[in-house]
């Protein structure tokens, strides 16, 4: 009875708190509303882009078919994005992972046995190493590009990222498990990188 007296006072007051949070979250909305709105309009593409990405991964995880179209939808979104925020690497891979997607979406259908639908298969540690080297490659040339040819004031870090990203985006086209711990360890480092370039939504 004690222990039950105590859960209930417990959620009381975890609701309590979240009625409270919640009003003063809204009113502070409300009053902002002209500035949230503003900055939305402003930033369109890239809520449009995040959206779209988000999506992407959804569909990813459940295997299916349609993260592909909805990833080139998203590459097109990005193709803007990083172009206007000088992540030139970025751009120029969006149009490679258009690519990869083709292929992928072709191969998630038909690259399986006697061409039947691709299951989902797991790396091998010569292979892994592999790509860890196909991305380090990338990554070297991408920096050399940057650095040589256009104006980017993050050459190493636009490189980088976009390498593992597509690296990442080819595993995912041949379904190996191991396209997340790219995907993941890109996502760590670019963090960083979109917030000085003032990307907050990406």
């Amino acid at each position: 009875m004690h222990c039950l007296s105590l859960t209930t006072a417990g959620l009381s007051g975890i609701s309590f708190f979240l009625a409270q949070n919640g009003h003063a979250n809204l009113a502070f909305a409300a009053q902002n509303w002209h500035v949230i709105s503003g900055f939305l309009a402003q930033n369109w593409q890239e809520l449009a882009g995040s959206l779209s990405g988000a999506l992407c991964v959804w569909l990813l995880i459940r295997q299916n078919i349609w993260n592909w179209p909805i990833g080139i939808i998203n590459n097109i979104f990005y193709i803007i994005i990083f172009y206007k925020s000088g992540l030139y690497a970025d751009m120029g891979v969006q149009f490679v992972y258009i690519a990869v997607a083709i292929y992928g979406w072709w191969n998630w259908l038909h690259g399986g046995v006697n061409h039947s639908e691709l299951r989902v298969v797991r790396a091998s540690a010569a292979g892994l190493l592999g790509y860890a080297a196909l991305a380090a490659v990338g990554t070297t040339v991408l920096y050399w590009v940057l650095r040589r040819f256009t104006p980017s004031t993050v050459p190493f870090a636009d490189g980088l990222t976009s390498s593992l990203f597509l690296t990442a985006q080819y595993m995912m086209s041949r379904k190996l498990v191991e396209n997340w711990w790219f995907w993941i360890v890109g996502d760590v480092l670019v963090i960083g990188l979109y917030i000085y370039k003032h990307l907050y939504l990406t």
